[in-house]
């Protein structure tokens, strides 16, 4: 009999080591307590070196950097900009700030990420579009040579939201670095952590500069306090900077662990009728950050969803992120469903959704027209996220697997 785990078993808690302490310490002693200092300075250079860009702008948080990117894209109110549908919401809230309207992507299922041929299928519907936001879901690289191939033929500028994917390759060069302004996080579930915090990263100076000046309320060159121009209190703390400074490290050391975990997790389930989240093994290196799953189409059992509640019914050989879901909680372990698709997001219902057929759905709430294909709904429904924290054991993790068997017999 399985026995309920004493201590919770997190999705993705934060995996401390040490050396954060030291420097957040070195902070308080030096009385650097503010939006400058050491700390900031380094873990800019440090990630720099890391992602291969040239420039890093530590910020407040992953989504400050993207609205930083939003504005430097110069979105303006009534622009449309081609979105990734499944994602956080933060990924897209950026854009509405500076009123534009997001334009929802399908995702395809080699990666899970966006579309090129649903991208592409959107510039002929809106030609006028000149700016799309590529998120890297769970720390998987998206087909990014054909998403840039179809934005250089468009003329489009290209944001990379790679929160999820600090340390992931595509063709041996890092996420972070493929678009023309790029976000990541230190959120306190993600790869490394700051607690909070996160990063616009560019190869342009003058952009960098730019943020700079937004970010820390845009003050001008004078000896009182003069603005000009609308600004942010956007900066990262050198308090914060200094558990991520801490935190950098160890960044191949979680992926290691992260990697084992994903791997663990396939090999306990190939006797089922599920499949984990895939990556394109040829070309991209995940980090593995949340291990996911997605049932057989034949192997769901009846689930439905409203906007708040779900409901299923139990069925022999079968089951449903539902009942596997609430099954780990019984035994105090927490997964989570895969993102909501934006397009399914009451607050997004009316914005535009594209698939590789078309349009999905055109200002209407109206179901998706026959004969296209919703890539996103159909894994929101058969997917979940596991237990990924790189603090739980292999026994546990075993444990968890016979969970999840236990659910289909």
């Amino acid at each position: 009999m399985i026995e309920r785990f004493e201590n919770k078993i997190w999705l993705s808690s934060p995996t401390m080591h040490g050396e954060e302490l030291e420097y957040v310490k070195e902070a308080y002693e030096t009385n650097w307590m503010s939006t400058v200092g050491a700390n900031i300075n380094e873990v800019e250079k440090q990630i720099c070196e890391k992602v291969g860009c040239k420039y890093a702008v530590a910020l407040s948080a992953g989504t400050a950097a993207l609205h930083m990117a939003v504005k430097l894209a110069g979105v303006k109110p009534g622009d449309m900009v081609f979105c990734s549908d499944m994602t956080f919401d933060a990924t897209v809230n950026p854009v509405v700030y500076e009123g534009g309207i997001p334009v929802f992507i399908d995702i395809e299922y080699d990666t899970w990420n966006m579309d090129p041929i649903a991208l592409e299928k959107a510039f002929e519907i809106y030609p006028e579009v000149k700016v799309v936001v590529v998120a890297h879901l769970y720390g998987v690289p998206g087909k990014i040579d054909e998403i840039k191939k179809v934005c250089k033929k468009h003329h489009a500028i290209i944001i990379e939201d790679a929160a999820e994917s600090l340390g992931a390759s595509y063709k041996g060069v890092q996420t972070g670095s493929f678009g023309d302004y790029n976000a990541i996080s230190f959120n306190g579930n993600k790869i490394i952590t700051g607690s909070s915090g996160g990063m616009l990263l560019t190869d342009d100076i003058v952009a960098a500069n730019k943020v700079r000046k937004w970010s820390t309320q845009s003050r001008e060159a004078a000896p009182w306090y003069q603005h000009e121009e609308l600004g942010y209190n956007y900066r990262m703390s050198n308090v914060i900077a200094g558990v991520v400074r801490g935190q950098i490290p160890h960044l191949e050391e979680h992926i290691a662990q992260k990697k084992a975990i994903y791997e663990r997790y396939k090999e306990g389930f190939k006797d089922l009728p599920v499949s984990m989240n895939p990556f394109d093994e040829e070309n991209s290196i995940p980090n593995y950050w949340l291990s996911c799953m997605i049932i057989d189409s034949d192997a769901m059992c009846q689930q439905v969803r409203d906007d708040s509640k779900a409901l299923y019914i139990s069925e022999k050989g079968k089951s449903c992120p539902t009942e596997i879901l609430e099954t780990l909680a019984k035994y105090n372990a927490e997964g989570r469903p895969i993102w909501k698709p934006m397009h399914m997001q009451p607050i997004y219902r009316m914005n535009p959704f594209i698939t590789r057929n078309g349009n999905g759905r055109a200002n209407t709430n109206a179901y998706i027209e026959s004969g296209t294909t919703d890539v996103g709904a159909d894994i929101f429904n058969r997917g979940l996220c596991l237990p990924s924290d790189n603090k739980m054991t292999k026994e546990q993790q075993d444990i968890i697997i016979e969970i999840v068997k236990g659910c289909f017999e």
